[in-house]
């Protein structure tokens, strides 16, 4: 799909996120790293266009692109239901599944095999005379993200010995920077246990209206409190206390999200580990008219990512130009320059 007007031609977002990935991953050898999850159906249309346009954008922006392309795994399908909560079968008698949300996206995400990941929707991308603001925050982001992975090995090394001080140090730091709420006795292992996680810095956009969620404090069954992205579709907005604590809300989630997914040893997280399976939700859909409810596995950001280190950052608003529908393309953020 076409988004963006150039004087030599109109761009895709994939194009738009060649661009990006040039400004943001390139390594000193010229190689710039992009990863796309896509539907089965699509996949052969993104390699082609990929075919199509590589040896011009590696040629104007002095880059070399390694692309690669994964599709949700059909083993985190789950079964739909009907409005009576019997499975729904096709009309040829066979059950009906259905993918299981971007949430299952944590497996594709787990053998990626990466060190320093950034993780966005590919509709949220700017035109050139928009990147600067964008490609900034994210190398900021990244930025931080590598200051305090070192900071967290650092405590982990010296939680290796039995000192009474680099306990108190780890366990005022965990507090600090990412807001975990230990208990005053916890011991060496479970303050090890805290630490030693896969982590993320989060951006977030002052909230002025778009449809999503936003960063939160969460209190979980076990009593425990960190701070999680919290979409509208797993609050009670039911409940008139619940609706108020959501919209008084003063940020909101853009995905813009910088991710270190190995230990300080080097080795890679297994991030299955470290998801919230009871943070599902059931959405309503339809099929060929007729009702029924399918189940999601946790999102990608919210549940999927709920046992992480966590860190919110404020970014620019210019950062974030999403496109939900085909007229937020007329949005002057998307206008030619």
């Amino acid at each position: 799909m076409l988004f963006h007007a150039y004087p030599d031609g109109p761009r895709t977002a994939f194009e738009e996120h060649l661009v990006e990935a040039a400004g943001l991953t390139r390594d000193a050898g010229g190689t710039a790293r992009l990863h796309l999850t896509v539907s089965p159906e699509h996949q052969a249309g993104f390699s082609e266009l990929l075919a199509r346009v590589r040896a011009q954008y590696e040629r104007r922006l002095e880059a070399r692109f390694a692309v690669g392309f994964s599709t949700q795994k059909r083993s985190t399908d789950t079964i739909a239901v009907g409005a009576d909560n019997r499975p729904f079968r096709e009309p040829d008698g066979r059950l009906l599944f259905r993918p299981g949300g971007h949430g299952a996206l944590i497996e594709n995400l787990n053998e990626l095999g990466g060190d320093l990941v950034f993780v966005k929707n590919i509709d949220n991308v700017q035109p050139d005379h928009r990147r600067a603001a964008a490609l900034e925050a994210m190398q900021v982001e990244v930025g931080h993200l590598a200051v305090l992975q070192r900071e967290v090995a650092g405590h982990l090394e010296a939680l290796a010995g039995d000192g009474a001080a680099a306990l108190a140090a780890a366990r005022d730091y965990a507090a600090a920077r990412f807001g975990l709420r230990l208990p005053p006795r916890a011991d060496r292992a479970a303050v090890i246990a805290a630490l030693d996680r896969p982590l993320r810095v989060c951006g977030v956009v002052r909230n002025t209206g778009e449809p999503g969620g936003g960063p939160f404090w969460v209190r979980d069954s076990d009593g425990s409190v960190s701070p999680q992205i919290v979409e509208s579709a797993q609050v009670a907005l039911g409940d008139p206390d619940q609706r108020a604590v959501f919209e008084r809300a003063t940020h909101f989630n853009p995905v813009f999200l910088a991710c270190a997914v190995r230990d300080r040893h080097g080795r890679p997280y297994d991030l299955r580990r470290f998801v919230d399976p009871s943070a599902v939700f059931i959405a309503r859909k339809s099929k060929d008219g007729r009702e029924l409810k399918a189940l999601e596995r946790p999102g990608l950001w919210n549940g999927g990512m709920a046992r992480w280190l966590t860190r919110f950052v404020e970014i620019p608003e210019s950062a974030f130009t999403p496109v939900k529908t085909i007229n937020d393309l007329l949005r002057p953020a998307h206008q030619p320059a």
